[in-house]
């Protein structure tokens, strides 16, 4: 089992502090099938709106699925726009009293029309911008950081999104990594697109993506540049700015790495089906500040975010993605064995992740020596009474000491020809070998919520029924196909009848 992994499994929840532009995003939903007729633009039918925290309060969303207790440090205006922002953040759990007021300027608002195709598909048409990127007041600057201060010594990392709104001035930014460091919090930045990253300097991290990373080093690179190219760019930020670590997002490419000290290494991402890359960035930020709360260390950290980021773009807008999901992302990508096999220990660490999702876990088990139409039949039914299906399969030795005093030439098949037939059925999530003669110590550690066996076993007959039942599970005794049965299967096959 991976590391990353076994990180995962004992992921712990953190306090998360996140200073930056805070903004609300509007999304306008509706039906555009007609044109204008005073001029050649699509009329908007509008159905619903929604309002959702962005900007800064995105990244606070994410990190509360990334299981953080979330302060927010930033400005809103004096308007109804501020009030949704609060409730929005209230209502996800943040502690949103680092929100300054200002009724100089506006509360940034970001309203997008959404026209649904076919009346279902969204598909983003036109954005309106409400904000002011007039730098903060040294007022208002003073009241941010008193609040970010006060709040510092319960915090086990700090995340800056900047979106170049006049919030992450300068002095605020050399305030909030100067005064995070002596308190020993690392602190992680999502940058501007700007030139100067000046303001970043001391900070633990940035992660620039390819346009804001060229655009701050004044390099040009040429269109379709592989992630090696970005190496220099990143060595001089780590030097120039006093960084612990770079973090270049590559989208497609997943990211480039480079600590300081140390050479550059790419760390691919797994080929998505991309819906929409809004909120990619922010997700990896706040990923990236879990996993170094959760003392990850950095390549492992960019592997999680680079999971976090995938999952994002496969949805429109902004979704944040619980670290649960992730969890499961990343079992997926690094099993070791091929196709459905599992070890045990392989097994635990993706019943915990389903367990997570509150997924129901449900467990059958038996020789499945020559697979008929009776073996289906109880697979599929004991499927459909939960969301995943482990098979646990008696090994050939174990099959030995249960048939082989009545048929020395049992099992058929080995347990590995068994375990992938089973293996190739679309009912079936997982397979684990097991050596017992019966499933107990199997049953005992992965506590399924369903325990499946067939009728014509009784309740005190199957191993493992009481302790799934004392454990709040259940077992179900399904009815057998009449007929059907490898002994059967095995006596007709000898005696040349079909």
């Amino acid at each position: 089992m991976s590391r990353l992994l076994e990180q995962l499994g004992a992921w712990k929840p953190f306090t998360a502090l996140v200073v930056g532009d805070f903004m609300l995003d509007q999304l306008v939903y509706g039906n555009a099938d007609r044109l204008s007729p005073e001029a050649p633009v699509p009329v908007l039918h509008v159905q619903r709106t929604e309002d959702r925290p962005g900007g800064a309060a995105n990244v606070c969303l994410d990190l509360v699925a990334m299981r953080a207790r979330v302060h927010a440090y930033g400005v809103v205006g004096d308007d109804r726009e501020a009030d949704l922002l609060r409730s929005g953040l209230a209502a996800a759990g943040v502690q949103a009293d680092g929100l300054v007021g200002d009724g100089t300027r506006p509360t940034t608002v970001k309203r997008s029309l959404i026209g649904l195709a076919q009346h279902r598909h969204p598909q983003k048409m036109f954005r309106v911008d409400y904000e002011s990127r007039v730098p903060l007041a040294r007022a208002a600057i003073e009241q941010i950081l008193a609040r970010f201060e006060a709040d510092l010594r319960d915090a086990d990392v700090v995340c800056i999104e900047d979106y170049n709104k006049g919030v992450c001035t300068p002095e605020l930014c050399a305030r909030v990594i100067e005064v995070s460091r002596r308190a020993g919090v690392p602190v992680l930045v999502d940058p501007a697109a700007i030139e100067d990253y000046s303001r970043y300097a001391g900070a633990s991290t940035i992660t620039p993506n390819r346009t804001e990373s060229m655009l701050a080093c004044g390099t040009d690179l040429p269109d379709g540049a592989g992630p090696e190219a970005f190496g220099p760019l990143a060595a001089r930020l780590v030097e120039s700015l006093g960084l612990e670590a770079v973090v270049v997002t590559l989208d497609r490419h997943g990211a480039l790495l480079l600590e300081r000290g140390g050479a550059p290494l790419h760390i691919p991402t797994a080929a998505r089906e991309v819906y929409d890359v809004t909120g990619a960035g922010d997700m990896v930020l706040a990923a990236l500040a879990g996993a170094r709360a959760n003392r990850l260390d950095w390549p492992d950290a960019v592997r999680l975010a680079n999971a976090a980021a995938g999952l994002e773009v496969e949805v429109f807008g902004v979704v944040p993605i619980p670290i649960e999901k992730i969890h499961r992302e990343v079992l997926l990508r690094e099993r070791s064995m091929p196709g459905k096999m599992r070890t045990l220990e392989q097994l635990l660490v993706e019943v915990a992740a389903l367990r997570n999702e509150s997924r129901r876990v449900v467990f059958t088990n038996g020789c499945f020596d020559i697979l008929h139409a009776g073996h289906l039949s109880l697979l599929e039914r004991a499927a459909a009474l939960g969301d995943y299906l482990i098979v646990g399969l008696n090994s050939d030795d174990s099959v030995r000491r249960l048939k082989g005093g009545k048929d020395p030439s049992r099992p058929i098949n080995n347990e590995h020809d068994r375990a992938l037939v089973l293996g190739g059925l679309g009912c079936v999530g997982a397979v684990t070998i097991f050596g017992d003669d019966t499933p107990e110590r199997l049953i005992r550690a992965i506590r399924p919520d369903v325990l499946v066996k067939g009728a014509e076993y009784t309740m005190e007959q199957v191993p493992g029924a009481r302790f799934v039942i004392e454990n709040g599970g259940r077992v179900e005794l399904l009815p057998m196909v009449d007929g059907r049965s490898t002994t059967g299967a095995v006596a007709r096959i000898r005696g040349g009848s079909a």
